[in-house]
């Protein structure tokens, strides 16, 4: 027994779609029926043992109907990730790779290359379920890292601290939990050795370990002492007594949005422990908890609403529209504001509010209906149960569909009885109805 509490009660609809919205990007239409009728056990277990990928749909487009050049272009690679997100049938192996770009938040502000930052995706959703010291491991190396945090600028002439600090704060420990300044600069020196070349016109390339640029001499790290390497440092923070509760907190806070009580957070150490601090059994008990169903609802990110929407209409990428609102909604892949990743609490607010309510207007641009040759009926209750049909009938609490009731009996009542407003008016109602579903508080959180 893991000591892990188990949702136990009725797995429906509503909680298939939650389940897809948090451990994924939404469902496609028939998604959340199928996977409701599994139950809960078998519903996780498709997520996490996913057969073999398959993107699904025709391949992204810019404007003019050309493919993506996400090494070169500017917003391709933002735009590359969004339909994969929308295409991918691993849904939840997608989420953690975008987890984990929060998580080692490393940017092309300060990489300046595309074709690295993607090499790092890659990478991280080649171990998005696996061991998460190999991760760490994988990630210290990794080219885009070390530029991001200065790792090919420590050396044993001049240690650079950014990595051995972040690595602490961010990634494995915790700020001010169980690691001291010494220890910060005794893992730098690990961490020196590697380097890379500049290429004019290129920029570096040869990323390489170079023994000659490492300290070999001895350090004190959490008061052992070695001739510690960067591997030993990767080894010596997941070893660290505070490193279980970190992960299993952190990692809980991308699928909950209140923190585990004491219970739940020393049975999942304990499973992340006993498992050789692997991923999958902690996310596999994470989206079998009770909390994750009856807990509140989670604001979606931009790209998650971005891509989730595209998903529900089964709508391919074809416009590259998606990078600048993904900027002003306030989440542009690749670009995380800083080291610490994105602040969650910033997924809605006044200044972010525009950048959903326009991806939902070029999400919905193909499907307006023109007022002047289209029909719709003119009767509220009508309109409202299309709109939802259009969006494959989402769970809408009462309080919303009330509101969008309102909307459409106040909108047919001002056409009085003109016979032409009547005609549009009620055209114009349904794709205001539609945009109204889609940035609905049950749309933008889950």
């Amino acid at each position: 027994m893991s000591g892990v509490a188990t949702f136990a009660g009725s797995f429906d609809v509503a909680q298939a779609e939650r389940l897809l919205w948090r451990a994924g990007f939404g469902p496609r239409k028939g998604e959340a029926e199928a996977l409701a009728r599994l139950g809960l056990d078998n519903a996780v277990h498709t997520l996490t043992y996913p057969d073999r990928e398959q993107l699904v749909g025709p391949a992204p487009k810019d404007e003019k109907g050309r493919p993506l050049a996400p090494y070169d272009a500017w917003g391709h690679d933002h735009v590359w990730w969004i339909d994969r997100m929308v295409r991918t049938s691993r849904p939840l192996v997608e989420r953690m790779t975008l987890v984990w770009h929060d998580w080692f938040a490393t940017s092309d502000a300060g990489v300046n290359s595309q074709r690295l930052m993607l090499n790092q995706n890659q990478l991280l959703r080649q171990h998005a379920l696996g061991s998460f010291p190999e991760l760490l491991t994988q990630v210290t190396k990794d080219p885009a890292m070390l530029l991001w945090l200065n790792g090919s600028d420590n050396s044993k002439w001049s240690p650079n601290e950014n990595y051995a600090r972040e690595m602490l704060e961010l990634f494995t420990l915790g700020a001010g939990r169980g690691y001291t300044e010494s220890d910060v600069r005794q893992n730098a020196r690990a961490l020196t050795g590697f380097r890379n070349d500049w290429k004019r016109g290129v920029g570096s390339v040869n990323f390489r370990y170079d023994p000659s640029a490492h300290d070999a001499g001895t350090k004190t790290i959490f008061h052992k002492r070695g001739a510690f390497t960067w591997k030993d440092s990767a080894r010596l923070a997941v070893l660290q007594p505070n490193h279980p509760s970190f992960f299993v907190t952190k990692l809980w806070s991308y699928f909950v949005p209140t923190p585990p009580d004491d219970a739940t957070r020393r049975a999942l150490e304990r499973m992340y422990v006993t498992s050789d601090k692997r991923i999958k059994p902690v996310v596999t008990a994470i989206l079998k908890h009770p909390a994750l169903y009856d807990g509140p609802r989670m604001v979606k990110s931009p790209a998650v609403f971005n891509a989730g929407l595209l998903r529900l209409l089964a709508r391919g990428v074809d416009t590259t529209a998606y990078a600048w609102l993904g900027s002003m909604a306030g989440q542009r892949l690749f670009s995380p504001p800083n080291v610490a990743g994105w602040d969650e609490s910033r997924w809605l607010d006044t200044a972010t509010w525009r950048g959903r309510w326009w991806i939902a207007t070029y999400v919905l641009k193909p499907y307006a209906l023109d007022p002047s040759t289209a029909t719709q009926p003119f009767d509220a209750q009508a309109l409202l149960d299309a709109a939802l049909d259009f969006w494959n009938k989402p769970t809408l609490g009462d309080a919303t569909r009330s509101a969008l009731l309102g909307f459409a009996q106040s909108a047919l009542g001002d056409a009085g009885r003109t016979s032409w407003k009547r005609k549009q008016y009620a055209v114009m109602a349904q794709n205001a109805l539609r945009h109204l579903i889609a940035v609905s508080p049950e749309m933008q959180a889950a």
